[in-house]
């Protein structure tokens, strides 16, 4: 029975290849029938097609998807069904303004409410993309996978089954087999042809179920984007509100600490230095004559200073790490000669044989340059 099927095959591929190559007369099937069939074709491609595209709509990212694909692998050949949510970019941006916004301090920063507020809304409209991602696999890839697997496969197999039929019927025909069996290869391949005829028939006049699928499609997008319009509205206008208290708000005085204010040589401040009036702390942000003499000594006359302290120099405030060649890398309290001033915010100094530029924000001037250059 093997070596019967397998020598009907060979007979239905050796008649296969004479029609196609030598050019030898088939039973030829009508226009309308040629007509369903390109129209099939190109369904099964549109369905193929279609669900993929969709997908890639729903869950732009490929590395996302690709890792979702193999942990479900992965969890089928170990029997787990795992669910492995895809990463919706809203969800994540809305996770970094509401990580960074908390760490501001929400109490004192309006800048940190509104973050704060713009990731709550972000949320709000991740959770309505996972919502269209549930609907849209429901009522429309689901129908498109059964279209596929189901009504498709079995048109396409009786197609199959209607060229081997007909390939069965021209080679008897053509070999003036029988009587009983041209009739039977006939009939089978009349069979064939109503069925192949028929499920291709059914399948594109089937416009009203596949055209209410693209209905669900439209829908569940116009109901997603209504409901992220209605979100960043309402983010909109609470936005614009904190911005008006942005603005309502005073403006804070700031007087930055002088190194008198820091304490810098243990001498000289109490617990009563600490809290320094404006007028105080106006007057310590003056050039220093040196950072370890307090003012009134540096001011009685006649009183004399080491070399070194006479000479244009800064103290350094923090640490400063060259970033590019001929500047000046120092520590925080290093003395610094200042040798010129390069612009508004650079100067030019020494230090240990040592010359090059560094930024004046890095530094607490002490005795300044001579006639401010």
């Amino acid at each position: 029975m093997a070596f019967a099927g397998l020598k009907k095959q060979i007979n239905k591929a050796n008649q296969y290849v004479t029609e196609k190559m030598g050019g030898a007369e088939g039973t030829k099937l009508d226009m309308d029938f040629m007509e369903m069939e390109r129209k099939t074709d190109v369904t099964v491609e549109l369905v193929e097609e279609l669900q993929l595209k969709t997908k890639e709509f729903l869950q732009p990212n490929p590395t996302a998807r690709a890792k979702m694909a193999a942990v479900k692998g992965i969890s089928k050949l170990s029997g787990q069904a795992k669910s492995n949510t895809y990463p919706q970019p809203e969800g994540l941006l809305a996770d970094c303004m509401l990580m960074y916004g908390k760490k501001l301090g929400e109490d004192n920063s309006v800048f940190a409410q509104a973050l704060v507020e713009f990731g709550e809304a972000l949320k709000q409209m991740a959770d309505v993309k996972y919502s269209l991602d549930d609907n849209i696999k429901q009522n429309v890839l689901e129908p498109l996978h059964h279209l596929q697997t189901k009504e498709l496969k079995e048109v396409m197999h009786h197609r199959k089954k209607l060229q081997g039929r007909r390939l069965d019927f021209d080679c008897k025909r053509r070999r003036q087999a029988k009587d009983e069996g041209i009739r039977g290869a006939e009939e089978k391949f009349a069979e064939s042809l109503h069925l192949a005829q028929m499920g291709m028939f059914n399948l594109l006049e089937n416009d009203t179920e596949h055209v209410s699928q693209l209905v669900t499609f439209a829908e569940a997008l116009y109901e997603f984007h209504s409901q992220c319009a209605d979100i960043l509205r309402g983010l909109q206008e609470t936005l614009h509100e904190k911005r008006e208290e942005a603005e309502s708000r005073p403006k804070a005085e700031f007087v930055p600490k002088t190194l008198l204010d820091l304490n810098l040589d243990g001498t000289g401040a109490n617990d009563t230095d600490s809290v320094s009036t404006p007028a105080h702390r106006a007057s310590a942000a003056s050039p220093l004559p040196s950072p370890l003499r307090s003012p009134a000594k540096s001011l009685v006359p006649g009183a004399t200073t080491p070399q070194r302290q006479q000479q244009p120099c800064c103290q350094a405030l923090y640490d400063f790490e060259p970033e590019n060649p001929g500047e000046l890398g120092f520590k925080e309290n290093d003395t610094i000669t200042l040798l010129s001033r390069v612009d508004d915010n650079w100067f030019e100094g020494s230090l240990n044989g040592r010359t090059g530029y560094f930024p004046q924000s890095y530094v607490q001037i002490v005795v300044p340059l001579p006639n401010g250059n």
